[in-house]
């Protein structure tokens, strides 16, 4: 039997768990034991250690030969869309990791990423196209349990996003004795300034390489890589493309940008872009619609020595704790939850900001508004600021004014 996995987090809200399921028309559904309640007419096929499988229907959809994974692309927020991945497009991505990184036989990564999750995936994929072995555990940084696994297995590298090093300095990291640690990475988001500063330099002194990378799930996971040499000389850069991959600049008309120091919209090309996106069963069949080309949607700009520097984004995509939000997503979610009251979102990677169109300021009605979309996101409800308006600011199409709402 084919199989194509579809990763979510086993904490996937039910009511986003369902919408995936009749859109998409599973056969099986791996699952916690106590979510089989969810799918009363499942029959159960297996179960051991907390886990069970279940078959939801005779038959699965129809699939493309080349489509072997699908991953979400904009979290846990209700959205159906998700991105094909063929064999080819995990086998290259993994194989340049390895590459760039110099992951040996001799590594030994802990897991600190969901492995739904485009870079936790690649950090487990990595390793073992290498043969390195993986020390898997359920321990947060926070836990002392974690550093005594660490240290106990010899553990030499650690992969986090923005948050997760945000995390590592307040727990002094810089007074943690741990030998065998020799890599570092970091992807997700943008690294502040001052937390690229000091692990910069804590690298240098500790003689750790302390990598910064950029990546999307529709490039099934890196596309660049910062040196490691060249951590605290290009302070703020994405730095090169990987290996098997090349990055181009375009300006409005999809014209090549030649010439350093000038913004546009930043263009990667490679084996490991994706085939496309699938929003229903149907599109499960079509094959490589992308032909190794990814309009990131994000803006950049190359320095003269090659190295390129995130600007802005195109699209209205949030990086926040290093899951990637659809603002459309999000308003999409609230006015399903709330039919009668307008919603805009807008934001930083630090927070969304969420505009309601209520004359009745509430602080009940905002603790709800961002409970409801922690709950749906995973986020912590201090990633959620509310704000009450007169009224939602629109063009005469309809269309809503992001640029127009108070800051």
């Amino acid at each position: 039997m084919r199989l194509v996995p579809l990763l979510l987090d086993e904490q996937v809200h039910p009511d986003d768990l369902s919408r995936l399921e009749s859109s998409y028309g599973p056969n099986l559904i791996f699952l916690p034991i106590e979510r089989t309640v969810e799918f009363p007419e499942a029959i159960l096929l297996w179960q051991d250690d907390g886990f069970a499988l279940m078959q939801l229907r005779a038959e699965g959809p129809s699939m493309h030969p080349d489509l072997a994974l699908l991953l979400t692309t904009s979290g846990s927020t209700g959205s159906p869309k998700l991105v094909r991945l063929s064999r080819r497009n995990l086998q290259s991505n993994a194989a340049s990791i390895a590459s760039y990184l110099e992951i040996s036989q001799s590594d030994r990564p802990v897991t600190t990423l969901p492995m739904e999750y485009t870079y936790g995936l690649s950090v487990l994929n990595s390793h073992l196209l290498a043969g390195a072995a993986i020390l898997a555990t359920e321990r947060s940084f926070v836990e002392r349990e974690f550093w005594d696994f660490f240290r106990r297995e010899n553990g030499s590298s650690l992969a986090g996003v923005p948050y997760s090093y945000e995390i590592l300095r307040r727990l002094h990291f810089s007074s943690m004795e741990l030998p065998s640690l020799r890599v570092m990475t970091q992807a997700g988001g943008r690294l502040s300034p001052s937390l690229q500063e000091y692990f910069g330099k804590l690298a240098e002194e500790r003689n750790l390489r302390f990598y910064i990378m950029y990546g999307q799930t529709e490039a099934t996971a890196r596309m660049s890589y910062l040196p490691w040499s060249m951590c605290l000389a290009k302070k703020g850069s994405i730095g090169i493309s990987i290996p098997g991959g090349r990055f181009e600049l375009w300006d409005e008309e999809n014209q090549l940008i030649p010439e350093a120091g000038r913004e546009g919209q930043l263009v990667y090309w490679g084996e490991n872009v994706s085939l496309g996106y699938a929003e229903t069963a149907l599109d499960l069949t079509r094959g490589d619609e992308h032909q190794g080309c990814l309009l990131t949607g994000d803006l950049a700009r190359r320095d003269t020595d090659g190295f390129y520097y995130i600007t802005g984004r195109l699209k209205r995509f949030l990086k926040i704790a290093g899951k990637r939000l659809s603002l459309d997503n999000l308003e999409q979610l609230l006015a399903r939850k709330w039919p009668l009251w307008e919603f805009a979102c807008a934001g930083t990677d630090e927070a969304v900001r969420i505009y309601v169109a209520k004359t009745e300021k509430s602080q009940e009605t905002a603790d709800a508004i961002s409970w409801f979309l922690s709950d749906h996101t995973n986020l912590s409800t201090a990633c959620f600021q509310v704000s009450f308006i007169a009224s939602i600011p629109r063009t005469a199409a309809g269309k809503i004014k992001y640029g127009s709402l108070p800051q």
